[in-house]
């Protein structure tokens, strides 16, 4: 297994990406602590992980507050001893017209897709260098953050954010000598929660999933293993040679051009 004796932080490990990132880094030998808002979830995805064997502990916290942080690494090096590992997958949006996106909408979203991954990456920075060994942080971008979407103004910008932000940590480890590594994995269309609100929109999820994948090359929409998979890469040696970059997991999507023949 690539993760033997490391441990990793996944947030928003409650549901969706984060929840199969968890399960994917516990099936490769990681001890996992289960980062999430919402307890319950939480709880159900470290239920999952230990009914499959792996380890795992549970921190209920704010991404965008950076007491948590603190209390959440201070807990996790206790429980496991270090943290080798800081996966910042969580995220929200929510589409509305651009003109009509409150300011409330608009922070909050940067308060937990843009703040709360530069405090992952800046607790996650001094949480690794304690642990003396060479260590790996992901953040969870978004295609939305290469090409802009009317909708989602206040996702697509934050999700840009994260894509340079992982750039500028990923270079101050480098010059530091830190054997830190920080890369980000941007999805396409994956079938969480976040597609909900477009349900009413069809009769069924099925129908909706269907027409979504109509815009894949690869004809289908991701599941969360799908992205789950290119996180341990980037979190696992395989990937030793590879820092500040990106590995875009959409089946094609962002490659091709609109066409119609």
């Amino acid at each position: 297994m690539k993760l033997n004796n490391k441990v990793a932080l996944v947030t928003g490990a409650g549901s969706g990406i984060g929840r199969g990132t968890a399960l994917r880094l516990a099936a490769e030998g990681a001890s996992v602590v289960v980062a999430d808002v919402q307890r319950s979830s939480a709880e159900q995805t470290a239920a999952l992980l230990r009914e499959q064997g792996g380890r795992a502990s549970v921190e209920v916290f704010d991404v965008a507050q950076d007491a948590g942080w603190a209390g959440a690494i201070e807990r996790s090096e206790q429980a496991f001893g270090a943290i080798h590992i800081v996966c910042n997958i969580a995220g929200i949006t929510s589409p509305v017209d651009f003109e009509e996106l409150s300011l409330e909408k608009w922070n909050r979203e940067l308060a937990v897709n843009l703040t709360g991954v530069f405090l992952g990456c800046q607790h996650g920075v001094r949480a690794i260098r304690r642990s003396a060994q060479a260590g790996a942080i992901v953040n969870l971008g978004s295609v939305s953050g290469l090409r802009g979407v009317p909708s989602t103004a206040g996702y697509c910008a934050t999700k840009g954010g994260v894509r340079m932000l992982t750039q500028a940590v990923a270079m101050h480890c480098a010059q530091k000598g830190y054997p830190i590594r920080c890369n980000a994995v941007h999805p396409s269309y994956v079938d969480t929660a976040m597609f909900d609100p477009a349900l009413p929109l069809f009769d069924d999820r099925e129908t909706m999933l269907n027409a979504f994948a109509q815009d894949i090359p690869l004809g289908r929409v991701a599941t969360p293993d799908d992205v789950a998979r290119a996180v341990v890469f980037l979190a696992s040696d395989d990937s030793a040679m590879v820092t500040g970059t990106e590995l875009i997991v959409d089946g094609g999507h962002t490659a091709r051009l609109p066409t119609h023949f």
